[in-house]
């Protein structure tokens, strides 16, 4: 692969678009090299660069089916149950915590609540 074209921030041709425009249209890159990338430059940092591909190259994503449905189902679970007292948060479970707010700072004063 040679050097790739660089494009300023939203001066992309009509015909390239980056994964999440790919996504939105019901696209995936299908295996396609990176036709081009778009850079936008940043004070006193390195510039955010985005990887375009090419829209007529791109194939349709593959649809979900219900052996994938159920294994996601599954994935989503496991990141809401703690695994300190193994109950369904409600919520995806922060990684800096790693339990339950409630598991990972526990009442001092019991259940009964606060004494304000």
């Amino acid at each position: 692969m040679g050097a790739l074209p660089v494009f300023r921030w939203r001066l992309a041709p009509a015909g390239d678009a980056t994964r999440r425009q790919l996504r939105a249209q019901g696209l995936r890159p299908g295996g396609q090299d990176v036709a081009a990338q778009l850079e936008r430059p940043r004070h006193r940092r390195g510039p955010l660069v985005a990887y375009l591909y090419r829209v007529d190259l791109a194939v349709p994503v593959r649809p979900m089916t219900p052996a994938r449905r159920a294994a996601l189902a599954k994935a989503n679970a496991a990141r809401r149950t703690c695994p300190a007292c193994r109950r369904d948060a409600g919520y995806v479970i922060p990684a800096a915590l790693g339990t339950c707010v409630p598991c990972a700072y526990p009442d001092p004063h019991g259940p009964e609540g606060s004494t304000r």
